[in-house]
């Protein structure tokens, strides 16, 4: 959108302004005392006053500097605010469009709603990972009726939802949240554990540290590494870095690992009715990003296995409005979604989410 017609002088006034307003400490710095344009105290005011003055006095303007102030998100120059604007108006008839549908799901506006597709894909999704692995799994059918649905929140070895923030480490979050729930289901107290050590030294299991990786190659790295160290040891810094483990501060050791033969969404609804969360992977496309409620389904994923790019955990499963679903855990922050969780549809292999799908065997 282009900005409202206005003298050079008025334009770089407002540049300034914007600046002063949505960068960060070290930029806003360099502004002075006689700066015209101040904060004021929430912040609010002074945002929606600077996008008026550069994109005009609209509705999606207005909703535009709210969602600023809401996300604290902060842009250096008029251009990127142009651009951000841009895309937040893209995503946000996307929401519209998509929640007109009367679908399974609905769409929101989100902290990713200034981000393009292939910034998120680059930002928040590991690279796709072929399952060749999962062909003929191992789990064993227990043969018993499932029950109608399942939270294995309720029972309390659920860790909490993490944030695997500017790094596309899914596949480690997915791995932890599966070992923290078989610790907290073998032992009997919660424990949290390292990500970045699986960033750091699991690549020599095939694993690619920011740029994505598996679960059941993690497990394995685990399993012969001699253990994961605890969160509090090895904290999370959200990019590749050096291997610091240390045997001392081990928190769960794994015996072994089960695999979910590939697309048997039976096998895997006996594994999360009766064994306890299962890791598995899908193919995140264009839209998902938005997701805030219901269950989600798509007429554009795939389903086969060279097609995921997101490991997350599958903590349950139930039905909602006569629609299966898989409960699902993600690693982009309790603010994302459902609180940090989606439901995805069930008996369809729906984005191939039955086609990467393990779980870990703590001794």
């Amino acid at each position: 959108m282009a900005a409202p017609t206005s003298s050079l002088s008025l334009l770089l006034l407002v540049a300034a302004a914007l600046i002063s307003c949505f960068a960060t400490t070290s930029l806003s710095s360099t502004f002075t005392d006689d700066n015209p344009i101040r904060l004021a105290s929430d912040g609010l005011q002074a945002i929606e006053s600077s996008v008026f003055s550069l994109l005009g006095n609209t509705r999606h303007a207005l909703s535009f500097a709210r969602f600023i102030h809401r996300h604290g998100k902060k842009y250096e120059t008029a251009h990127e605010i142009l651009t951000r604007f841009d895309i937040y108006r893209e995503n946000l008839e996307l929401i519209q469009s998509t929640n007109k549908k009367g679908l399974s799901y609905k769409l929101h506006v989100n902290q990713y709603a200034d981000w393009t597709e292939e910034e998120f894909r680059r930002h928040r999704l590991g690279a796709a990972q072929n399952c060749s692995a999962t062909f003929k799994g191992s789990h064993k059918l227990s043969h018993a009726v499932a029950p109608a649905e399942k939270d294995w929140r309720a029972e309390g070895i659920v860790s909490p939802v993490k944030n695997q923030g500017h790094c596309g480490s899914c596949w480690t979050f997915s791995t932890t949240g599966a070992l923290e729930a078989a610790y907290a289901q073998a032992f009997g107290k919660n424990i949290s554990l390292s990500e970045q050590q699986l960033v750091d030294c699991a690549g020599t299991f095939n694993n690619f540290g920011c740029n994505g990786g598996l679960p059941s190659q993690a497990f394995e790295y685990v399993k012969y590494n001699g253990g994961l160290d605890t969160e509090e040891a090895y904290p999370y810094t959200g990019k590749d870095g050096e291997c610091k483990f240390s045997a001392q501060n081990v928190g769960v050791q794994v015996h072994g690992s089960v695999n979910i033969s590939l697309g048997a969404e039976e096998e895997l609804k006996d594994a999360v009715a009766f064994v306890r969360p299962v890791s598995v992977a899908f193919e995140v496309v264009d839209g998902f990003k938005l997701y805030k409620e219901g269950v989600y389904t798509s007429t554009t994923c795939g389903s086969a296995p060279m097609d995921v790019n997101h490991a997350v955990l599958a903590v349950g499963y139930g039905i909602e409005n006569g629609v299966p679903y898989w409960l699902i855990k993600n690693s982009w922050g309790e603010d994302w979604g459902d609180n940090g969780y989606f439901k995805m549809e069930m008996g369809k292999n729906m984005c191939g989410v039955a086609t990467c799908a393990s779980y870990p065997i703590v001794a």
